[in-house]
C-alpha cells in the first residue's frame, strides 16, 4: 500500500509488519527486561522500575499511599504508639484512682482572724432597721422613729450608735468612717484577700447614708446640721430617762430621744465632710452615689468655713463633756485635704497647705500631745495623708515648702514612736502611752500603729528604704515592727496574757460595758431600770459582742473586767475604726501593699500635658 509522504516522497505501509499496541507494549516491556537484567539493582529501584516481584517483596514493605515503609519500621512504630498509648493510660487511671493530699492556703493570720471580728463590731452598733444579714442575733430593729417630727430633720434613723450607750454622737462618728474609708482606698486589695471588702464597703455606705440626713444635703448652702441623737445628761442627779441613766436594749427604748443641731461647728462640718468625700472615692465606681456625697461634702465644707465657724461643743452643752472638740483648724488641714483627693479642685489644696492655716492647726508647736492622732486631733493623720502627695505626685510650687514640713513633721512623728526616744512612756508590758497614763489608751495606740504601718508602706512604694530620725537612719521594718508589737499586745501578748478584743483568743473580757451585750435576748422587755440588775451583775455579758475593743488596761498594764467602770471595759466607734485599720494594714503578705492610684482618681495631672510632637518634615 502507497500514501502520500507529505514531505513530497511516496510513503510505504507494510501491511505484514503492523501490530497492535498491546503486542508493542508487550515488545518494549521485554526488551526493557532484557536490558536491565544486565545490571544488578537494589530493591527499591525494582520495586519502582519493575513493579512487584513477588510474595518475598510484598512482606517487606507497606505502601501507605503517600510513602512506602519498610514492614518492620512500620510494625515497631504502631506497637511503640500502642504501649505509649497503654502506659499513658495507666498513668492517669493510677493517677485518678490515689487518694491525693490536698495543699490548701496557709491558713490566715491572726491579724486577718482579728480583723474579720472588729468589723463585726460595727454590724453590732448599727442603728434603725437593720438590713436582713446583719449577723448579730441578739440585735434588732431600734430607735427607727428617731428625728424631729415636722422639720427636715423628721427621719434621723439609722447610723452608728457610739459605744455602750445607744446615742450617735456625729463627731466621732464621722471620724471612724472616715478611717474605715481611708483604710478601703489604701488597702482594698487586703481587704478582698481577707473576703471583707464588700463588708467594709456596706459599713460605710450605713454610715454615709445617715450622715446625709444629718443636713440638707440637696442644698449648695445650709445654716444647720444635726450633731447628736439622743441624751447623757445625768448632771445634778437627774433621773430623766435616757441613754445613759437607763440600762436598756436599743431595742426596747421607750423614752424620748432629743436631737441636737447647732449653727457654729466648723470641727463637725469639716469632719463630716471628711467622712463624706472619703467615701465618695471608696464608691467611685458608682458615679451618681459617689456624686451625691461630693456634693454633700461640699455643702458641708462650705458651711464649716463661712457661717458655722466656731466648736460644736459650746460649753455647758452635752458634747463638751463627752466629745468635746479643742480646735477646729486642724478639721480645716483634713477636710481640704479630703475633699482635694475627693474633687481635684485645686483651691482645696491651697486651703490644705496655707503655711496659717497649719500654724493654728498646731503643725509647728509640738508640745506633749504632738503627734498624737484621735477624734479630737487630726493633726497627725492630715500630714501624713498630705505626705502622700509629695512622694507620688510631687506638685511641686507653691505646695512644696509646706508638703516638705509636713513630711518631715511626719517623720519626726514616727520618730515619736520609737523605744529609743522618750516622747512617749511604756508600760512595763511595752504598751506606749500615747495620752500619758490617763485612762482609754487603747484608741490612741491602734491610731499610732496604723500611721505607722501606713508611713512604712508609703515609702516601700515609693522605694525609699526608710527615714531619718536626727543623724541616724532608720528601714520602713522598724515602723512595721512597732505597730506589729503594740497591736500583738492588744491581741494577748501582754503580762495579763489577755486579748482586749472581745471573742479574739481564749481569755477576753466578759463584762464589756454595753446594754445590748450585757442583758439577754429573751422576749422580756426590761424597762429603764428594769435594766440595772444587769448592769450590776457580776456574771459575763450574755452575749459576746464579737471585735469590740474594749477601754483598755492602766498604765501599770492592770485591768479590771467590770462592766460599770466604762474606763477600762467600754468599746467605742472610733477606737474600733482604728484597729480596723491597724489590722487590715498588717494582714495578709506584706508584699501587697498600698493602692497608690485610687484616691488620686480625681485629681488632675499636676502639669499640663505636653503639646504632641511636630509633624515629620517633608522636602
Amino acid at each position: 500500500m502507497y500514501g502520500r509522504d507529505p514531505w513530497g516522497g511516496p510513503l510505504e505501509i507494510n501491511t505484514a509488519d503492523s501490530a497492535t499496541d498491546d503486542d508493542r507494549s508487550r515488545n518494549l516491556q521485554d526488551l526493557d527486561r532484557a536490558a536491565l537484567s544486565s545490571r544488578p539493582l537494589d530493591e527499591t529501584q525494582q520495586s519502582w522500575l519493575l513493579g512487584p516481584t513477588g510474595e518475598q517483596k510484598k512482606k517487606k514493605y507497606v505502601d501507605l499511599g503517600c510513602v512506602i515503609v519498610s514492614r518492620k519500621i512500620f510494625i515497631w512504630t504502631v506497637g511503640t504508639l500502642l504501649v505509649s498509648g497503654l502506659l499513658a493510660g495507666l498513668i492517669v487511671l493510677i493517677v485518678k484512682t490515689v487518694p491525693r493530699h490536698h495543699h490548701g492556703k496557709a491558713p490566715p493570720d491572726n491579724y486577718t482572724l482579728a480583723l474579720h471580728k472588729a468589723l463585726m463590731f460595727f454590724n453590732a452598733q448599727k442603728s434603725g432597721k437593720l438590713p436582713k444579714h446583719n449577723n448579730v442575733s441578739w440585735r434588732g430593729n431600734s430607735c427607727v422613729k428617731d428625728g424631729e417630727p415636722n422639720t427636715m430633720f423628721k427621719d434621723l434613723s439609722g447610723g452608728y450608735y457610739d459605744a455602750g450607750d445607744a446615742i450617735k454622737f456625729n463627731f466621732p462618728q464621722s471620724f471612724a468612717m472616715t478611717l474605715l474609708s481611708w483604710s478601703v482606698i489604701e488597702y482594698s486589695a487586703k481587704y478582698e484577700a481577707a473576703g471583707e471588702l464588700a463588708h467594709a464597703k456596706e459599713l460605710i455606705k450605713w454610715g454615709a447614708d445617715y450622715f446625709l440626713k444629718t443636713f440638707n444635703h440637696t442644698a449648695d448652702t445650709i445654716d444647720t446640721m444635726v450633731s447628736q441623737v439622743g441624751s447623757g445628761d445625768t448632771a445634778k442627779g437627774s433621773t430623766t430617762p435616757n441613754d445613759h441613766y437607763c440600762w436598756t436594749r436599743p431595742e426596747d427604748i421607750d423614752y424620748k430621744r432629743p436631737v441636737f443641731q447647732t449653727s457654729s461647728c466648723a470641727d463637725l462640718a469639716s469632719e463630716m465632710a471628711a467622712a463624706l468625700a472619703a467615701a465618695s472615692i471608696v464608691f467611685k465606681d458608682n458615679k451618681a452615689y459617689s456624686q451625691k456625697l461630693v456634693h454633700g461634702a461640699t455643702t458641708l465644707f462650705t458651711f464649716g468655713r463661712s457661717r458655722g465657724r466656731g466648736l460644736y461643743s459650746a460649753p455647758g452643752s452635752e458634747a463638751s463633756v463627752f466629745y468635746n472638740s479643742t480646735l477646729y483648724w486642724d478639721e480645716y488641714v483634713w477636710g481640704a485635704a479630703w475633699m482635694y483627693y475627693a474633687t481635684g479642685n485645686n483651691s482645696y489644696l491651697t486651703l490644705a497647705t496655707h503655711p496659717t492655716l497649719a500654724k493654728h492647726a498646731g503643725a509647728f508647736w509640738g508640745g506633749p500631745d504632738y503627734g498624737v492622732f484621735s477624734w479630737d486631733n487630726k493633726l497627725a493623720g492630715a500630714q501624713v495623708l498630705l505626705t502622700r502627695l509629695r512622694l507620688f505626685l510631687s506638685p511641686g510650687y507653691p505646695y512644696e515648702e509646706i508638703l516638705r514640713t509636713f513630711q518631715n513633721q511626719t517623720s519626726i512623728v514616727m520618730c515619736s514612736y520609737l523605744p529609743i526616744f522618750t516622747s512617749f512612756n511604756r508600760t512595763k508590758g511595752g504598751l506606749i502611752q500615747l495620752n500619758h497614763g490617763r485612762p482609754q489608751p487603747l484608741q490612741y495606740v491602734v491610731n499610732a500603729a496604723f500611721l505607722a504601718t501606713l508611713f512604712s508602706d508609703y515609702l516601700d512604694a515609693a522605694d525609699t528604704p526608710g527615714w531619718y530620725c536626727g543623724p541616724n537612719f532608720y528601714s520602713t521594718d522598724v515602723l512595721r515592727n512597732f505597730a506589729k508589737f503594740q497591736v500583738d499586745y492588744i491581741l494577748g501578748k501582754n503580762p495579763r496574757k489577755m486579748s482586749y478584743v472581745t471573742g479574739f483568743g481564749n481569755h477576753y473580757p466578759k463584762q464589756v460595758h454595753h446594754r445590748g451585750a450585757s442583758i439577754p435576748k429573751n422576749k422580756i422587755k426590761y424597762n429603764c431600770k428594769g435594766g440595772w440588775k444587769w448592769r450590776d451583775s457580776k456574771k459575763p455579758n450574755p452575749n459576746i459582742i464579737e471585735g469590740a475593743m474594749v477601754a483598755g488596761p492602766d498604765k501599770k498594764d492592770g485591768f479590771h473586767d467590770v462592766r460599770t467602770n466604762y474606763n477600762y471595759t467600754e468599746p467605742t466607734l472610733a477606737g474600733n475604726a482604728g484597729l480596723v485599720f491597724a489590722l487590715v494594714g498588717l494582714s495578709g503578705d506584706k508584699s501587697v501593699g498600698i493602692d497608690k492610684n485610687t484616691i488620686f482618681s480625681a485629681v488632675p495631672p499636676m502639669f499640663p500635658t505636653p503639646p504632641p510632637p511636630p509633624a515629620p518634615w517633608k522636602p
